[in-house]
């Protein structure tokens, strides 16, 4: 698989501060470029504001889901972090990924052979 967890608090920190962001709906996506050939790192953050433990952990599954699934399709060498906002706790898994990818292409992040 092409993506490792982003864990640290300070790593979290640099992509906010240096990174762009975009958002929709139901997510906010920060990108930081980190060079070619690198692995991606990705990042995910869920208020308490969102919901209980439960709803924020399905959350975290559904949109790591997402990139398990479409990690072929991301271009390499970028730390991402994804923020949900509070109307995604209702969605399922194709509008979180339908979100997901949106904000994907939007960062041109996607290849583009195959979309989904």
């Amino acid at each position: 698989m092409s993506f490792v967890s982003l864990k640290k608090n300070e790593d979290f920190g640099r992509v906010y501060r240096q990174g762009k962001s975009y958002g929709n709906k139901l997510l906010v996506m920060y990108v930081l470029e980190k060079g070619q050939g690198l692995e991606n790192r990705v990042g995910i953050s869920v208020s308490k504001k969102v919901g209980n433990s439960v709803v924020r952990h399905r959350i975290k599954r559904v949109v790591r889901e997402c990139f398990r699934t479409h990690w072929q399709q991301w271009k390499a060498g970028y730390d991402i972090v994804v923020i949900a906002r509070q109307s995604v706790k209702d969605k399922n898994y194709q509008e979180i990924e339908s979100a997901l990818l949106h904000l994907g292409r939007h960062h041109k992040l996607l290849e583009l052979e195959g979309e989904g």
